[in-house]
């Protein structure tokens, strides 16, 4: 009796429990208005060298890889046009070395842009020069310059997954 009672308060509460998940969907659940993306290429006001590609390339991959919407070559005929603009690249000494307080050990590089979402279908602008600012570390042992050729990659990646949010995720 004991035994066919906690079966059924099992069932029963297993019963419930797939009731409850059974509408549940992995991601933010709001579909994006637009269904094709054209992705301008990046301009530059910072003062960064071969920023634009670099950015360009991992704006685009971002939207690949999230896979809701297709990325167009022309936009004419796209929905919408993604449009990003870096406005500043800044350096700031964090940690300076050991032996000699005149050299830095440790910046903070922080890259900011701009974003515009335009819907193609009514040349209303979705948002406008919405800021969005990066932020990563870098040392300097293996030298400066070299350091931060290498950092800009995952500038722009951590840059394009921000404009990927901001442009899809819809709350």
């Amino acid at each position: 009796m004991i035994a066919r009672l906690s079966f059924s308060f099992f069932a029963l509460a297993l019963l419930f429990l797939g009731a409850g998940c059974s509408h549940y969907r992995l991601g933010t659940g709001a579909e994006p208005t637009f269904r094709t993306l054209h992705v301008a290429p990046v301009v530059s006001r910072a003062l960064i060298p071969q920023a634009q590609p670099i950015t360009s390339s991992q704006l685009r991959e971002a939207f690949i890889r999230d896979g809701r919407i297709s990325l167009v070559n022309d936009p004419a005929a796209a929905d919408a046009t993604l449009i990003l603009t870096l406005t500043d690249y800044r350096r700031e000494v964090a940690t300076v070395r050991p032996g000699d307080t005149g050299l830095a050990r440790k910046f903070d590089i922080t890259l900011s842009a701009e974003l515009t979402l335009r819907d193609n279908r009514t040349g209303a602008d979705l948002f406008a020069r919405r800021p969005l600012t990066v932020k990563r570390e870098l040392f300097t042992d293996s030298g400066q310059t070299q350091a931060e050729y290498q950092l800009l990659p995952l500038l722009a990646a951590d840059l394009a997954e921000k404009a990927r949010r901001s442009a899809l995720d819809v709350w």
